[in-house]
């Protein structure tokens, strides 16, 4: 049988690793949203790259087009 120090380091033992449970539970939890937010943020810069290349491919075709007319303007004179 134990005696009761040991019972009460055993009892303190215990409620100092629940504790550290749940700091652990708090932690993952808030990493979760940490990354869910990332994700989130990765998707939208994602899409806005997609979009700003999709632009910059619409402006390049409209100067080269813009190039080729003054070549042509160039070489009639």
């Amino acid at each position: 049988m134990m005696d009761k120090n040991t019972v009460f380091a055993v009892d303190n033992e215990l409620r100092r690793l629940e504790q550290r449970l749940d700091d652990l539970l708090s932690l993952v939890q808030q990493l979760q949203e940490e990354n869910r937010a990332l994700r989130n943020r990765q998707d939208s810069l994602s899409t806005e790259r997609a979009t700003l290349l999709q632009k910059n491919e619409q402006v390049r075709g409209h100067v080269e087009g813009i190039i080729g007319r003054l070549r042509t303007m160039e070489s009639g004179t």
